[in-house]
Formats: structure tokens, sequence, C-alpha cells
């Protein structure tokens, strides 16, 4: 058993041109507190909060590179006009200590009209049950177009004061719909062999390399393994995908899982509170609301939780690959973050376990091999998320009674 000072969990590590004080990042998820596609004040808060707390570096979520990307008024629009909200925050974040970035992508068919502002585009044509929307598959032209977005986007981070970009390449949305066969049905240069779909993904990290290069800051890339179901990517073309990444020189491969709108808790694991998420909607999404709050049990799949739920696969991607990779995915004690770092990752990513507490990595550094997080996957926060903002049950007053019963509090 490990004391501190054998540990590498609080060493340096030089990611690219930035160095975290420690291995740990705040991953990606989505906060939900931004407004008009804008930061707030509880935007600023959280993620101070969690640099305080003694994170290495700390993520914004979800942030879209143009308008047609998103999905929620509460998501991250990165443009000009937003930079000097956003300089706030990276300024308070680095006056903690820590590392900030941002996570840059494009929801593609996961966007509605009334936020992207025009007809949800995606790989191919059809329809997103999970939207629920119809649409359209982007043509030649508009994927330049959506690459340099990529590319000014790093550009954007780097004016707002973030020290790197995490391009989200998975979980089913823009880049992922390319990538995956469920999604990617052209018939052009875009669609068909692997080589094909991994096209438009080339393009956008060739701008992003570019601009991240020139702007001095570190990029990693978010990827899944595996899609969690039969007619999506599979481990031996991931690992594929995963070296052409490499291929170009990221700082990080973030090794993840799931497909949001086919297999949405392959993502986080555990058993999503239906008729908590149903409670939270609101009446202009009576449809919704009333599938969800009915049937929701039985219309997504559920896991169980069980702590580093990746990490055998992503020992698979270890062993193929030579390149820096983060593990993420059900860290929630010292003892399970050391044996990833055994393993040979360099960084490790969190989420709930820091929506449950901010300060779990200054904890971890004071208590000893059997300090666990007081996260018990309950995840009344991702049922609360889309719809308001992402917060913990332990830390919440008065919650409504069909809450408590069904989360047995």
């Amino acid at each position: 058993m490990k004391d501190i000072k054998q540990s590498k969990l609080f060493t340096p590590y030089k990611m690219g041109p930035v160095t975290l004080r420690n291995r740990t990042i705040r991953s990606a998820a989505f906060e939900s507190m931004g407004k008009d596609f804008s930061p707030t004040q509880a935007l600023k808060d959280y993620h101070v909060s969690v640099a305080r707390g003694g994170i290495g570096m700390t993520t914004l979520a979800y942030a879209s590179i143009n308008r047609s990307g998103i999905s929620f008024n509460s998501q991250l629009w990165l443009r000009d006009e937003i930079v000097p909200q956003l300089r706030d925050i990276t300024d308070a974040v680095h006056h903690e200590g820590a590392a900030v970035g941002v996570q840059i992508g494009h929801c593609g068919n996961m966007t509605h009209w009334s936020t992207a502002g025009c007809f949800p585009v995606s790989a191919s044509n059809g329809f997103n049950l999970y939207s629920p929307t119809f649409h359209r598959k982007l043509k030649p032209s508009e994927l330049i177009t959506f690459a340099k977005d990529f590319g000014q986007a790093v550009v954007t981070a780097h004016e707002a004061g973030f020290d790197s970009v995490e391009v989200h390449a998975g979980h089913g949305y823009l880049i992922s719909q390319f990538l995956s066969p469920w999604t990617n049905r052209r018939r052009d240069e875009f669609g068909g062999s692997l080589e094909n779909r991994m096209r438009f993904m080339n393009m956008c990290l060739e701008e992003v390399m570019e601009q991240a290069a020139r702007h001095n800051m570190a990029v990693l890339v978010k990827h899944n393994m595996e899609d969690g179901f039969r007619s999506g990517i599979q481990i031996p073309e991931s690992i594929e995908i995963a070296k052409q990444i490499e291929s170009f020189g990221v700082h990080g491969i973030v090794l993840s899982s799931g497909f949001v709108s086919r297999a949405p808790m392959a993502v986080m694991r555990g058993r999503i509170p239906t008729r908590t998420m149903g409670y939270y909607m609101g009446w202009n999404e009576w449809l919704q609301k009333i599938v969800v709050s009915l049937f929701g049990q039985w219309m997504i799949k559920q896991y169980d939780f069980e702590e580093c739920f990746f990490l055998e696969n992503a020992k698979k991607f270890r062993a193929a690959l030579k390149g820096p990779l983060v593990y993420v995915g059900g860290l929630v004690s010292r003892e399970g973050i050391e044996r990833v770092l055994d393993e040979g990752f360099e960084m490790v990513q969190m989420a709930r376990a820091l929506v449950n507490d901010p300060a779990f990595v200054n904890k971890l550094r004071e208590g000893d091999i059997t300090t666990r997080s007081g996260c018990d996957h309950k995840d009344y926060c991702i049922a609360r998320m889309y719809s308001v903002d992402m917060k913990c049950c332990h830390n919440c007053k008065d919650l409504p009674k069909v809450v408590r019963r069904e989360l047995n509090l």
C-alpha cells in the first residue's frame, strides 16, 4: 500500500505546453450552468470551488463550436462575445493554482431548431428519437467550414485564457456520428470504410492542432472505446481510430464509451432515476416528460455501477498505444485511482465525485489509501442536469417527495 510520497497521483505532469500540479482532471461532464449560451456566476463558482479543492485541471463542458451545435440554452457557445466572461472564470481558476480547459464539439443530431437556430444536422439524414428531431446530412462544403470552426474555437479558447481544449469525438455527437456506422450511412468520401468515416475527424484535428501549436495550447481528445451496442463501433475498430488520433500528436486521449442517443448510461453507468428525470423536465417538453416518467426505466438500458468500470477495456488501448492516455469512468476512491495509474495511464478524470464534493482531491491528498468519495451513485445529478443544473442530491435541501421516494432518501 503506497503512502502519498510513493504515489505519482500528486506529482506534476507536463501535458504538452501545460504543467498540471497533479494527475487529476475534472472531466467535461455537462454542468448545465450557462444561460443564453453564455457563462454564469454559478458556472464560475463551481469551477473555482473544484480548483480550490485541489484538482490539477478543471474542464468547462460541452462548448459548441458554432450555433448549429447547441442542444440547450444552458450550454456554452464559444464565441467572441463571451470571451470576457470566460476570462473571468479562467483567471479565477488560475488564481487557485489549477489549470483550466474547455471541451469543444458539436452536438450534431442532438440539437433542436429552437436552440441551434436551424434544421439539425448530422452525418446522414434521419430521425433522432432521443431528441426527438429530424436531421439532414451535412454537405462536403459544410464539413470544411465546420472543421475550420473547430480551429477557430481553439483561438477563442486561447483568447479566453484556457490552457487546453478537449475535442469531443465520442458519445454520439457530431464527430462520433461520422465515425459510427450506425449513424453514418453516407455513400461519398465521408462514409463507408473506416478510412472514409475518419475523414471529417481528421479535418477537425488538423485545424485544432495547427491553432493549438500556434497558440501554445494543450489538446485532449475524448474518444469512444465502443459505442455500446452491436451495430456501433467495437473495440478493434476503435483502437484503429485511436491510433489515428494519436498520429496527430495530441497530448492525451480520454477513453470513454457510450452513445447518448442509443446507450446513454453506457457513458456513466448506474441506474438513472427516470421519474426524477421526468419531474425536472419542463412542460414545454410535455411529451418527453410523460414518456420518460412512465416508461423511461424500460426505454433506457440500465447498468450496475462498479468502480473503474472502463478499466479492462482501457487496458487494451494502453497496450496498443504509445502516447499519453487519460482514464475516466467510476473513480471514487484513492485505491481505484492508484490502480489506474499503476496500469500506465498518465492522468485520471472524475466528475460525480467532484459534484458531490468539490474538495475531494484535497481529501485524497490529506487522507490515506482508504479515502472514498461520498457519492453513492444514485445518479440524481444526471437525472436533472439536462433540465436544471448538475447537483448532487446530498447537497440539495427540500427535495420533492417523488424524488426522495425514487432515490430512497
